[in-house]
């Protein structure tokens, strides 16, 4: 099971870091991604690291402003995201692939998490 938190309310240009914990597994060498759907919008891919942690991939709209990581000890992935703007504005969700290999495409991945919502004020 994969728990999303740490969304919110916060003006463009601020901060937030948002993490997933697992529970009743370890996903310590799985594979991790964030996606967010936007209000009407499909989901889209944010970011994946891979299970050994040396390979992350983003999306080209939160590219240099949002990272990726993981503790494989507190079985825990994070997306720190930084200079938010208005378009950022979604739910965010987690996700874990069976593999670990890192995979930008939804539909790789086997494990949700519920969404945690974020909204960026102009």
């Amino acid at each position: 099971q994969l728990q999303a938190s740490g969304g919110g309310l916060v003006q463009a240009g601020g901060s937030l870091r948002l993490s997933c914990a697992a529970s009743g597994r370890s996903f310590s060498s799985n594979a991790l991604g964030w996606f967010r759907q936007a209000p009407g919008k499909e989901r889209e891919f944010v970011a994946v690291i891979s299970g050994s942690g040396e390979t992350t991939y983003y999306a080209n709209s939160v590219k240099g402003r949002f990272t990726i990581s993981r503790d494989n000890a507190k079985n825990t992935v994070y997306l720190q995201m930084n200079s938010l703007k208005p378009e950022d504005t979604a739910a965010y969700y987690c996700a874990a692939r069976a593999s670990g290999t890192a995979s930008f495409r939804e539909r790789m991945y086997d494990y949700w998490g519920q969404g945690t919502l974020v909204t960026v004020s102009s």
